[in-house]
């Protein structure tokens, strides 16, 4: 029993962190912009697309990985603030902003899908793995690369939850989310604040598709996969909650991971969902949500 608790689940229970950490990076993207814009991003999943396809590329032309770490979300930025000034904000004022920005962003996914599709094709990708081999972890082995994701990622979710509750900045980008009307009385330029906030939330996805490009094959539909468990999070954790994503993002990969242990891989998404099913019946506004907003 002990050495199955070693060699099997610990490990598998890192290789769930690993992706958790991944899943809570596109979390927060869509939390933040949620929590701010009042905007279900449909299109977030095809933003992170974008960043391993993005890091896939630079990497063929010779770029190091390690520059791409911090270049792609950079590139990231303008990317998400166009969207924002220039098509999100022209919607989410409207008596249905709701489901029209649902409807605006989910077309927005499938253009930017239909071309990643024209500028790579439909094959599946692999970028080199800039960290090969495996680490000894108190006599777990674990991919080294796998570790370095995770301790990157932790550092990251810290340094956004600092950045968003501990902060000038992240009081500015809260007053504006409470009350624009008010906010911008006291000079804040809301305008720039929701631009900046949904170019944040973009660039987490993207950090995320660079960070997980080479553990995962990089295809078109990839962001239409992965974001999934990303809204599964989001959900459960509640709506707007940053400490719910991250909360929610670790507890279901754990159960996706261990469920896999123990039956049929095939069945681990399905009990991930169910779960969300449950929390929606018991607790609609996510276990870390308030009623009426998160």
């Amino acid at each position: 029993m002990e050495s199955y608790l070693h060699y099997v689940l610990a490990p598998q229970m890192l290789n769930g962190l690993a992706l958790g950490i991944s899943v809570i990076l596109v979390a927060l993207g869509l939390t933040i912009i949620f929590g701010l814009l009042d905007v279900i991003n449909m299109s977030h999943g095809e933003f992170y697309a974008i960043g391993a396809f993005g890091a896939l590329a630079l990497s063929l032309s010779g770029m190091n990985y390690w520059v791409l770490i911090a270049l792609v979300p950079l590139l990231m930025i303008p990317l998400g603030i166009i969207t924002e000034r220039y098509l999100i904000r022209r919607v989410y004022d409207g008596a249905d902003r709701h489901v029209t920005t649902l409807l605006v962003t989910f077309g927005l996914g499938l253009i930017l899908e239909d071309i990643l599709k024209i500028l790579f094709g439909p094959n599946t990708h692999r970028p080199a793995n800039p960290l090969p081999g495996a680490t000894d972890l108190f006599g777990i082995v674990i991919p080294t690369y796998r570790l370095f994701l995770i301790a990157i990622g932790a550092v990251v979710i810290l340094a956004v939850t600092f950045v968003v509750y501990r902060t000038r900045l992240g009081a500015i980008v809260r007053a504006a989310s409470f009350d624009r009307n008010m906010a911008a009385s006291l000079g804040v330029r809301v305008g720039w604040v929701y631009s900046g906030a949904f170019a944040f939330g973009v660039t987490l996805a993207g950090l995320a598709g660079v960070l997980l490009a080479p553990v995962y094959s990089v295809f078109p539909t990839m962001g239409r996969d992965f974001i999934l468990l990303a809204f599964t999070v989001v959900i459960v954790g509640g709506l707007g909650s940053i400490w719910g994503a991250v909360i929610a993002g670790i507890f279901l990969t754990q159960v996706q991971a261990i469920s896999s242990l123990v039956i049929s891989p095939v069945w681990a998404d399905p009990i991930v969902f169910g779960v969300m099913v449950l929390v929606l019946m018991f607790r609609p506004q996510g276990l870390f949500g308030r009623m009426g907003h998160a």
